[in-house]
């Protein structure tokens, strides 16, 4: 499995075995307490430029992607581990990429399911001090500090997006999507919603609270499909890439040596 660390070089099996296990600095939590030295706020914003560039030159050439939200606390066995694996399957087979956080749960299930239909499975972790570790099924991982630059990586490279059950984090990711949208920040790029019993309260919540108090439009609303049936979701997506957007299938470019860009199997 190739793997690549924070300068985009092969990670050792020491640095393996501590991926996604904390944040290589306090720096990152001081840098938001508030104001610092000039100098501290400069060498952070180029280190934070830095990730950027490594994300970008890591990713240019994995898509077009599907990005899978979902928890690392549901593990193999799990009637949701199931559908997500299923789901990965079916993004792989219709000609997308499967990217996800990279971690365990069904983020490895959704990973899973690529590889097992011969896809494309890329993850973008977030190193934190628990939960995450590189699961097994990744043609490329990358591995970032901040939360807002793993998330923008997460959204780039995506012409859809599938909220699978998840906690805090899954949330944070759906509704950054659906802001984003809403904003018209990114286009009206497909938002399914997998698993009904899970995620129906939420949009009830959002009907009876919001809508109803006219934070938000009936439109907000409709843009999310809510099920349980993995190719319905896909087919959503599909239809939406290739009518809306004007996607195609076609070769995929080759990376520039020059540029020192990779390829989504190549390992640095």
């Amino acid at each position: 499995m190739p793997t690549l660390n924070q300068t985009g070089e092969p990670a050792t099996d020491a640095a393996k075995l501590q991926w996604g296990k904390t944040s290589s600095s306090a720096e990152e939590e001081v840098f938001l307490e508030g104001p610092r030295s000039r100098t501290f706020e400069l060498r952070r914003a180029f280190k934070i430029f830095a990730e950027l560039i490594y994300g970008f030159r890591n990713l240019h050439f994995v898509g077009p992607c599907i990005t899978v939200f979902g928890s690392a606390r549901f593990k193999e066995g799990h009637p949701y581990y199931g559908m997500t694996e299923e789901l990965g399957q079916q993004i792989a087979r219709a000609g997308f990429t499967v990217m996800t956080g990279g971690g365990p749960g069904l983020m490895e299930a959704a990973n899973r399911g690529a590889k097992r239909a011969r896809g494309i499975s890329i993850g973008c972790n977030i190193t934190l001090p628990q939960e995450q570790k590189p699961n097994s099924y990744l043609d490329k991982w990358v591995e970032f500090r901040y939360f807002f630059v793993r998330k923008l990586m997460l959204v780039k490279y995506s012409y859809g997006f599938i909220a699978v059950p998840g906690g805090y984090g899954t949330l944070d990711e759906l509704f950054e999507v659906a802001t984003l949208i809403q904003t018209g920040k990114i286009k009206n790029f497909p938002v399914v919603l997998m698993g009904i019993d899970y995620w129906a309260p939420l949009l009830q919540f959002l009907r009876d609270s919001p809508l109803r108090y006219q934070a938000i439009d009936a439109l907000d609303m409709e843009r999310l499909l809510i099920t349980d049936s993995c190719r319905e979701a896909v087919e959503h997506i599909q239809k939406s890439a290739l009518d809306q957007f004007g996607l195609k299938y076609h070769v995929r470019k080759k990376p520039r040596k020059l540029l020192f860009e990779r390829g989504p199997n190549h390992p640095a």
